[in-house]
């Protein structure tokens, strides 16, 4: 199914010597994400990073972060390269801008123009979040031939309108990381039985037909936020029913691993409209607007991101 690829959604220094190369000679996944979480997790708690954080003492905290992180970048870069030289839609590795920018767009343009310069790599995605100035931030680097990911897009019409900028003015490969299981993590203690561990999928489905309305062949949706959060779903559950076409799915190990012992072999037929908005009247019967909830998902990522954030350069 070659409009439908896999990325991984972790990040950590032993991994990248050893599984993650695996996962890609054997041609399992062509991408990888990053974000503040992922690096808080991975730096706070492998071993791997300790002797290098003890010979950077003394410098900033986030200068140390840097250092760490880019470094995790570049390795992730070389090992994608080969699937990027041979289809320049594949091999991305992507690097979120400081959180504690993500309302003032000259900084975040400054820091993600000097990132994406530092690390000299044609397949370094910068992911920006999908805020009120992150669309000025968006626009910015589009224009300045940057590859980005837009991150934390929960609502449709978010997704509608970064899809529009991109369709716009995006000279490089593009991503709108469309975040799925929130919403059932929102939801379902809200919903009786027969509405739980759909409202994710429904609402990725109706972001995605927003997307393709100003399809570009730059611009793919990217599902994000793919690990199931209840033990009676299937790891992999979020993956199998969103392997749509001119789609990529980032998943956490766990998910990634259990979907590459049962694949898909054909594409899903995404929900039509009138389903979509079948299920929505659901929900609002019980007192449930997904628009609503997207807006409020939105202000909990980008809380979580500084959150970790903090967290991590306080561990300096």
């Amino acid at each position: 199914m070659q409009e439908f690829s896999l990325w991984c959604d972790f990040i950590e220094r032993d991994f990248l010597e050893n599984g993650f190369l695996k996962l890609i000679n054997k041609g399992a996944i062509c991408g990888a994400t990053s974000n503040p979480s992922l690096f808080c997790e991975a730096i706070t708690k492998s071993a791997f990073y300790k002797n290098e954080i003890a010979k950077l003492k003394g410098k900033k905290a986030k200068e140390i972060y840097e250092t760490l992180a880019l470094k995790d970048i570049l390795q992730a870069s070389s090992a994608l390269m080969p699937l990027y030289e041979k289809d320049p839609n594949n091999g991305y590795i992507s690097l979120e801008i400081d959180p504690f920018l993500e309302d003032d767009a000259p900084k975040s343009i400054d820091e993600a123009k000097r990132l994406f310069k530092t690390l000299n790599r044609p397949n370094v995605m910068i992911k920006v979040p999908a805020s009120e100035s992150g669309f000025e931030v968006i626009s910015a680097l589009t224009k300045a031939s940057i590859p980005v990911n837009v991150t934390l897009v929960f609502s449709p019409k978010i997704a509608n309108k970064t899809a529009q900028i991109l369709a716009q003015e995006a000279q490089k490969r593009a991503v709108i990381s469309v975040f799925v299981s929130r919403f059932d993590k929102e939801i379902d203690p809200l919903v009786p039985k027969n509405l739980q561990a759909k409202s994710g999928i429904i609402n990725a489905t109706e972001c995605y037909y927003q997307i393709n309305q100003h399809a570009n062949k730059l611009t793919s949706t990217l599902f994000a936020s793919t690990g199931v959060k209840s033990n009676a779903l299937a790891k992999d559950y979020y993956i199998k029913a969103l392997c749509f076409k001119n789609s990529i799915n980032t998943a956490p190990l766990e998910a990634l691993n259990a979907y590459l012992l049962d694949p898909n072999t054909e594409y899903q037929t995404p929900l039509k409209i009138t389903e979509i908005e079948a299920f929505k009247k659901e929900l609002k019967a019980h007192n449930i607007d997904l628009e609503n909830t997207a807006q409020k998902l939105l202000k909990k990522g980008l809380i979580a991101f500084k959150q970790s954030f903090e967290k991590l350069l306080s561990s300096f």
